[in-house]
């Protein structure tokens, strides 16, 4: 048998020791990157109660200062199609409902509807004044059924408060990824039954999905905080309707 020298039997075994430590060291990085953790790189809230969350997103929901809501209502048996940007002092946007789409514009408590001639025929029975009113803002009086009607959809917490509210039992659904691939926690009122809402998983947890209870329409929510301007149409864009507008 050969004889090892001394020197190198101590270079061999730290060469092994060393190369153990680093491979143990791997894996313990590797273990930290959270590569199993579902909530690694997220704001967290996926690892809270369905209630805890739901009261998470409501609070940042109220607290942003504007948001923009996309899809559809149904009330009373009529479906809306909405594309409103809402804050605190105004919102934006259109409204489509029963094939006529018309504007809605809100500055401060007054509030302003433009539509194109077919909505005026369709809302007056054709009475003449569709050309008078045709693409002009009319200011709806406060007193009018319509200004109740209309104003909801132009107020961000009117509008949110009566949304954002999931019904029976509230669970967890899993993660999911929005149109933009943003990470989402899900969480359902009664297995869906009660409706569903998608909470951003990233930065501030935003509502960026919901699915209302009864098949009462979808909405998307985008454009948290994002401010925009309202202000009062020109008095050339405007035209006084007159009378009461029409409870169609």
């Amino acid at each position: 048998m050969t004889a090892i020298p001394r020197g190198r039997t101590r270079r061999t075994a730290w060469v092994t020791a060393a190369c153990a430590l680093a491979v143990t060291g791997a894996l313990a990085l590797s273990g930290c990157g959270g590569g199993d953790d579902p909530d690694a790189g997220t704001n967290g809230i996926g690892k809270l109660s369905p209630d805890r969350i739901q009261a998470r997103t409501r609070a940042a929901a109220d607290a942003a200062s504007a948001v923009r809501l996309s899809g559809t209502v149904v009330t009373s048996g009529r479906t809306y199609r909405l594309d409103m940007r809402l804050k605190t002092d105004g919102g934006t946007g259109s409204v489509t409902a029963q094939g006529t789409t018309f504007q809605l514009l809100r500055v401060g408590e007054d509030l302003y509807l433009k539509a194109g001639a077919d909505f005026w025929n369709h809302a007056d029975g054709g009475d003449g004044a569709s050309g008078k009113l045709d693409g002009k803002y009319v200011k709806v009086p406060q007193r009018d059924p319509a200004y109740r009607k209309f104003s909801g959809f132009t107020d961000k917490d009117v509008l949110l408060d009566g949304l954002l509210t999931l019904h029976g039992t509230l669970a967890t659904d899993g993660r999911h990824a929005d149109g933009s691939g943003t990470r989402t926690i899900r969480i359902t009122g009664d297995q869906g039954s009660g409706g569903t809402l998608d909470v951003s998983l990233q930065g501030t947890p935003y509502p960026l999905r919901l699915v209302r209870a009864g098949q009462a329409g979808t909405l998307r929510f985008s454009d948290w905080g994002r401010d925009f301007t309202v202000e009062e149409p020109a008095k050339s864009e405007t035209v006084d309707y007159g009378r009461q507008l029409p409870a169609s």
